[in-house]
């Protein structure tokens, strides 16, 4: 069972109304800004990385999704950008794009609206509704580039070992409850970064050892907090002490972290295969 909590009415909601196995989602992309403020940033992308793990929660308990994305109008080059870093940030591609028909798309009335906080979305009346907090990128004093560069139209190459990896803005983003306003810093972003080296090298060296089943109280307690509003931040959580625990066998640990990256979308096992 998957229950968010409707902003509507501040009471938690099973989505989709039993018994049906088919979750309709709408995703509302905030209003890009005009004139010098064009970049595509952390603000406008945290509402559909909240689309995309109530997707993957969805999908991992069993139902089948169809996600439109609404958008204000775009232009040909900001709708080019808006693809490249939904893509390189792990935002699985909506059923549809655009400004017009979402429902035909969904075949049907939305179960859920995901809207920015604050917004007045005329056409989000249908369903149980998400408000995903704001973010704010602060330049770091130390001279670390503006983060929200990171997801500009000049975005680096992410094949390439000394650019910034994107899904560091991923992990950021999901490190607290979707109602919690995020500030993305220079030394934030470092140390997403290197959370991120740091698992992924152990899970290349956990791969080595013999497979070991997920531990079903693991298992449990990571499906509840996904299932129970999307509580993405206690399972991140749940994993930097399974990583930490010296009575859980390698095998084990390296199902455990592929396992619930189905939903988080770290690509935590990049590095398998790949160990000097």
């Amino acid at each position: 069972m998957l229950r968010i909590t409707d902003t509507r009415t501040g009471h938690l909601v099973e989505i989709p109304a039993a018994p049906r196995r088919l979750l309709r989602s709408r995703v509302h992309l905030p209003v890009i800004g005009e004139g010098a403020d064009t970049g595509i940033g952390p603000l406008h992308l945290r509402v559909p990385l909240i689309g995309d793990v109530l997707a993957r929660t969805a999908e991992l308990n069993g139902l089948q999704v169809v996600t439109v994305l609404t958008t204000p109008e775009l232009t040909p080059d900001r709708a080019g950008a808006l693809d490249r870093v939904m893509a390189v940030l792990g935002i699985h591609p909506p059923v549809a794009v655009g400004a017009h028909r979402p429902d035909a798309a969904l075949g049907g009335p939305a179960d859920v609206q995901v809207v920015a906080e604050g917004t007045d979305v005329d056409d989000a009346r249908d369903g149980a509704r998400i408000e995903v907090a704001g973010v704010a990128a602060v330049p770091s004093p130390e001279g670390v580039p503006d983060p929200g560069g990171l997801l500009g139209p000049d975005l680096p190459d992410p094949t390439e070992p000394e650019a910034a990896d994107p899904l560091a803005v991923r992990l950021l983003l999901l490190g607290l409850p979707y109602g919690t306003p995020v500030t993305v810093t220079g030394p934030a972003l470092a140390e997403a970064r290197r959370t991120l080296r740091e698992w992924r090298r152990s899970v290349a060296d956990w791969a080595q050892e013999p497979s070991r089943p997920v531990p079903a109280d693991l298992l449990r307690q990571a499906h509840a907090a996904f299932a129970e509003d999307l509580d993405v931040a206690a399972v991140l959580g749940l994993l930097a002490e399974v990583a930490e625990r010296s009575d859980l066998p390698s095998g084990a640990k390296f199902e455990t972290f592929a396992h619930l990256d189905r939903v988080l979308g770290l690509d935590l096992a990049r590095d398998v295969g790949h160990q000097r």
